[in-house]
């Protein structure tokens, strides 16, 4: 019983970690209507901007935030404003440009191909971490401190993140363009620089779990191929772009795949997450708090 307790806690903390990976993919979704498929070479870069942070610097792996947040945030504004806005603008009527998702497609394999070369396949990972290997000892049960810290940033960042979309007058602006960007032009918002402000703001999510990952895993150009399928379960989970949602959604996954092999073989936890994702895309495709005709 104490070690399926252990399991689960463990679960829920790399969960929230898994949801926080996500929350990045349907912030983005939530405004511009497509799949980014380039979001798990973002995290990948998130965690070579945060690698190079902390060893260049000498800061605590936690504390390469400072560096990570604005060097994400101005990557995914300016890949948007060069990259992908010429491609809303050549289709104005479309409401989600299927040309998009090819686009950021090619934009993954460019980073991944562009950090082989640049970094090579070596396994990176922090030679001087504090955080390595700590545990919390309660009772009978070892609780990881990198992933409690992991779960703690991922809780703050979702609301941070839910907090500036309700609260401020930008992110007023971005849940006005999300509903219709038409009627949102028309009162005098500039469609296309929310687009790049809500891009950048996903990218710096996919560098904070880049920062929360990096203390307990390695760093390697492939990376990203490891989470990105399970960011697209996760948010289709939670729902396509609900905040509260991509963190649940995470937790149920962390769970899963925590408890899961206590009683069956480790493999056959990946075949319950996919037919978790399978059940939900036929029974419920808008997700645990998705909006069932958002569009």
């Amino acid at each position: 019983m104490i070690t399926i307790l252990e399991d689960t806690i463990n679960g829920i903390l790399m969960g929230s970690i898994y949801g926080l990976m996500a929350l990045g993919l349907t912030v983005i979704f939530g405004v511009l209507k497509v799949i980014n498929f380039a979001h798990g070479s973002l995290l990948m870069v998130g965690m070579y901007v945060a690698y190079w942070a902390v060893q260049l610097t000498g800061l605590h792996p936690y504390l390469a935030l400072i560096l990570v947040v604005p060097v994400m945030y101005l990557f995914g504004y300016y890949l948007q404003d060069i990259v992908i806005k010429p491609i809303y603008k050549a289709e104005k009527q479309v409401r989600e440009p299927i040309t998009v998702i090819i686009v950021t497609t090619g934009v993954w394999y460019i980073l991944d191909n562009l950090s082989l070369l640049v970094f090579t396949p070596q396994y990176r990972s922090l030679p001087d971490n504090p955080l390595r290997g700590k545990m919390i000892e309660i009772g009978s049960m070892l609780i990881s401190v990198p992933k409690l810290w992991g779960a703690v940033t991922a809780v703050l960042t979702a609301a941070a993140i839910y907090w500036f979309l309700q609260k401020t007058r930008m992110g007023r602006a971005i849940r006005a363009t999300s509903l219709d960007r038409e009627a949102a032009s028309l009162m005098g918002i500039r469609q296309y620089s929310i687009y790049n402000i809500t891009f950048g703001i996903g990218t710096a999510a996919a560098g904070v779990a880049g920062v929360t990952i990096v203390p307990f895993f390695n760093v390697f150009p492939t990376v990203g191929v490891l989470f990105d399928i399970k960011c697209f379960i996760i948010v289709v989970l939670g729902g396509l772009g609900s905040i509260g949602g991509a963190i649940l959604g995470g937790i149920i996954i962390g769970i899963i795949e925590s408890v899961g092999p206590q009683f069956m073989a480790a493999t056959w936890t990946e075949a319950i997450v996919y037919g978790l994702f399978l059940i939900f895309l036929f029974v419920r495709p808008s997700g645990l708090f998705g909006v069932k005709y958002d569009w």
